[in-house]
């Protein structure tokens, strides 16, 4: 009997949803994890959860269990690793979830160096714009930009990112250029994401937003193309400066309504309660914050 061991299996099935999913994160058998499971219910003469074709549901004990059992295996793995780093470099594997844009802008200059500071770590990176399940789908750790939902999850800030309403100058002459929000109603607008209707926000000042929907001939989820249909002429986007920033330089693209920009969105790392004392996934947050938090902290 490991108690401790016990105590990881049933986090790891409440964290990954079921059996099977918490049994592929372990690297052991769907019989195994269930076998423990019940062993453990038996040992400590209550139910955790109730089984059903369909789902696990935790019940109150289970519920007070695992925030116990997540506590104390916290602090195991702190000990650990307060012992390991006196001698030792963080070492292991971290899975990371990045928007598309961002970690291309951004990631593939700084991972690099990252992994020669840290030679003991890997790092595999899925890019995707959609926002994970950290828990269910195994990650470690995610870039965010944007507000964030209320979780369990910890979240720390990384740096602040700007945007930016610009157009191609051909784009201007021939339409016109913008002095106030409500002129964009006129205009063709390139807005990012799905949907009927977009609203852009802008400051009207006296921290009261104003809000204006926006609609043009073309919508996509991915900065980029947008960028460069606004390059081509197409119309008025609003992106990230990470995104336009090279296009505003050399003058393919303009600022409107500059002065009128909300506040800038916040990129944070977010990452389960259980990889807090984690020394890969808490030196990879370090090294983002070393790197980015500069010139104010504004991407």
């Amino acid at each position: 009997m490991n108690p401790f061991e016990d105590m990881r299996i049933f986090c790891q099935v409440m964290d990954s949803g079921s059996f099977t999913a918490a049994a592929d994160q372990l690297g052991l058998s769907k019989q195994f994890v269930s076998r423990r499971l019940m062993q453990l219910e038996e040992r400590l003469g209550v139910r955790l959860l109730n089984r059903s074709t369909r789902r696990l549901d935790v019940t109150p004990l289970g519920q007070s269990y695992y925030e116990s059992a997540l506590r104390l295996l916290g602090e195991v793995e702190q000990v650990e690793q307060g012992i390991a780093g006196q001698t030792a470099e963080p070492r292991g594997a971290i899975r990371v979830s990045a928007p598309l844009s961002f970690a291309l802008a951004h990631l593939g200059c700084l991972l690099p160096p990252f992994l020669q500071r840290y030679r003991e770590v890997t790092v595999e990176v899925d890019l995707s714009d959609r926002p994970v399940d950290l828990l269910g789908e195994g990650y470690d750790l995610a870039l965010r930009i944007g507000v964030l939902e209320d979780s369990t999850l910890i979240a720390r800030r990384i740096a602040a990112i700007e945007r930016v309403y610009c157009a191609s100058p051909a784009y201007l002459a021939e339409r016109g250029t913008p002095v106030k929000p409500e002129d964009l109603l006129s205009h063709d607008c390139l807005p990012y994401g799905h949907g009927r209707s977009v609203q852009w926000r802008f400051n009207a000042g006296q921290g009261k937003p104003q809000l204006v929907n926006v609609t043009g001939r073309m919508r996509v989820n991915n900065g980029e193309l947008l960028r460069d249909a606004a390059v081509a002429g197409m119309g008025i986007t609003y992106l990230p400066t990470f995104i336009v920033g090279a296009a505003l330089r050399d003058g393919r693209l303009v600022p409107v309504l500059d002065d009128l920009r909300p506040e800038p969105l916040i990129l944070s790392a977010v990452y389960p309660q259980h990889r807090q004392t984690s020394r890969p996934v808490q030196a990879l947050i370090e090294f983002l914050r070393e790197r980015l938090d500069q010139a104010e902290g504004i991407l």
